[in-house]
């Protein structure tokens, strides 16, 4: 066969491979949340794409990052009036920043609750306000279900996608780490508060006696927040669309598979259930050459090596002193910083400090010259320096960053700073001199990084055979326990408690009965014995006087 025919040929046998790919691939309806939510199941998107899978992505017209073209999937657009997005989070963070800030006190910590509160419930109701415009939209429903998807793909963080998946009888998948109630084991796998620390508490799973109260009083929060300011609004929706029947609680718990964004090099040990999946640190991979220009920054740090700084996507911005302290404590240092920035530039800037809109967080982390991460803790760049090996000095800002720094404290890989002892006394100098400079730091992350890698399959694999493995199966009930079907009482045995303790009471109470009725018996006999000797007494008495008188007895 000559070159050009074998090309040809090539050419026709690829064709029939993406034909015969595309043919046999699956049809999945996305559901994501925004900001770094959004950023790693992208990465999940594109794995799905590249097997031959079709992926429609649930957006509103006020998406904060997902695009309208992606070559990886179409996008079906909600319009909606208020949205999650940089206009709803930056008043929130600021007023977070500025509490966390303040003196440390019983009423700091009720302001950040009250504050933290507010923003969870208003961030709800957004979301139950797009999903009632779209049960509303009977042509997008009807649109939806001739699409004939094998399943639904959502982060249960928002709730919308879950009352989406049941509209259309479709099996759901979670990518998760969070569901609307808190930490998604919470919801699905026992989780005794002796051991198991509650988002927010500030806990390791060695908890003094003191510590298990903090995480009693912690548990409860979550549950108050959760029973009143939450579930009620996705109630009201499941009530108006779908009837009182139907349970919010039970949708959520009713997943076929949980592909868990943690794994047990990070999280604490804990109780599990068999559909829960770990894939922590999916979006992680080999480091790839930096850019030219930062590559030549960051070789010109010679021996010293490099640090970077990154507060996410939420946070783009510190206030200004804040920011200035940084950049100087930045300047005294012989390495090199690349900081993400994006506010206005310090004055106190040292020549030795890059700063960026974006950088290739992965890649940097992977560079032979990386020595030092400071990071607001979370999920995606703690789980980056993990697998990379790489030391954090930690500034967490809200929600889960401080419990995810801590896990990493714990097994002393990391430093933590709070933002209201940032700017004390030198203190982020001397924790970055502290972490830069005692080997432990970097042996632990370098001994974590060993412990994640070595697992018999890649988490980005593991997770998209097992949703393949619901397309196929048209889910995964066998996997799930019956527990999220049962009332509260009975999944605690209340009720089992409650007959035993009846039947307890009344096996007391005949006692009682029948040892009163025998008492007054036992009365009864004694008193006709004692008539009958005071009878027999008598009779004696009377015939010894008739003896004594000489008459005759009768």
């Amino acid at each position: 066969m000559t070159p050009q025919g074998n090309a040809a040929f090539l050419l026709l046998l690829s064709v029939v491979f993406l034909s015969w790919r595309i043919s046999h691939g699956g049809k999945i309806l996305v559901f994501p949340l925004e900001g770094s939510h959004w950023v790693n199941m992208d990465i999940m998107i594109k794995a799905l794409h590249s097997r031959g899978h079709s992926v429609d992505v649930v957006r509103t017209n006020q998406s904060w990052y997902i695009h309208d073209d992606s070559p990886h999937y179409k996008t079906i657009t909600v319009p909606v009036a208020e949205a999650f997005n940089h206009d709803f989070i930056n008043p929130i963070l600021k007023k977070i920043i500025g509490i966390e800030r303040g003196e440390s006190s019983a009423l700091t910590f009720a302001s950040l609750q009250v504050e933290m509160f507010t923003a969870m419930y208003n961030m709800h109701r957004i979301m139950c306000k797009m999903a009632t415009v779209m049960f509303q939209d009977k042509a997008l429903m009807s649109s939806l279900k001739e699409k004939k998807y094998d399943l639904v793909l959502t982060d249960p963080a928002w709730g919308a996608g879950i009352m989406l998946a049941h509209a259309l009888k479709l099996p759901l998948v979670y990518n998760v780490r969070w569901i609307t109630s808190g930490e998604g084991h919470t919801a699905i796998a026992p989780s005794p508060i002796s051991y198991v620390p509650m988002t927010g508490s500030g806990l390791s799973d060695k908890m003094t006696f003191i510590q298990r109260v903090q995480n009693l009083l912690f548990s409860l929060i979550w549950r108050a927040q959760d029973g009143f300011l939450i579930s009620p609004q996705y109630q009201a929706v499941c009530d108006e669309f779908f009837g009182p029947e139907v349970r919010y609680s039970e949708l959520l718990q009713g997943a076929d598979i949980w592909l868990m964004r943690v794994d047990f090099v990070f999280e604490f040990p804990r109780p599990t259930m068999p559909n829960v999946v770990y894939m922590g640190g999916f979006q992680c991979k080999p480091a790839k050459p930096l850019p030219e220009h930062l590559e030549e920054f960051v070789q010109s740090s010679g021996e010293h090596g490099v640090i970077i700084m990154s507060l996410g996507t939420f946070v783009s911005e510190l206030p200004a002193d804040l920011t200035e302290e940084i950049a100087a404590t930045f300047a005294k240092l012989p390495q090199k910083v690349i900081w993400r920035h994006k506010g206005d530039r310090p004055a106190s800037l040292g020549n030795n400090t890059l700063i960026v809109d974006w950088m290739p967080q992965n890649d940097l982390l992977g560079h032979p010259k990386m020595k030092l991460f400071v990071a607001h803790g979370g999920t995606n760049g703690v789980q980056e320096a993990i697998y990379h090996g790489v030391p954090v000095v930690g500034l967490p800002v809200f929600f889960d960053q401080y419990d995810n720094l801590l896990r990493l404290q714990e097994r002393g890989g990391a430093k933590i700073l709070t933002l209201a002892t940032v700017d004390k006394d030198d203190n982020f100098l001397k924790a970055i001199q502290e972490v830069l400079n005692e080997p432990s730091y970097r042996m632990n992350m370098q001994r974590l990084s060993r412990l994640h890698r070595d697992q018999p399959i890649k988490p980005l694999d593991n997770a998209l055979f097992w949703i393949e493995f619901v397309m196929r199966h048209k889910g995964a009930a066998h996997l799930k326990a019956e527990s999220y079907r049962m009332p509260w009482y009975s999944y605690h045995s209340v009720d089992i408690l409650a007959l035993c303790l009846h039947l307890l009471l009344l096996l007391h109470h005949v006692c009682i009965c029948l040892l009163s009725r025998r008492t007054v018996r036992v009365d009864e006999l004694t008193f006709t014995e004692c008539w009958q000797d005071v009878r027999d007494s008598a009779s004696e008495l009377n015939t010894v006087s008739l003896a004594d008188s000489g008459r005759p007895s009768y």
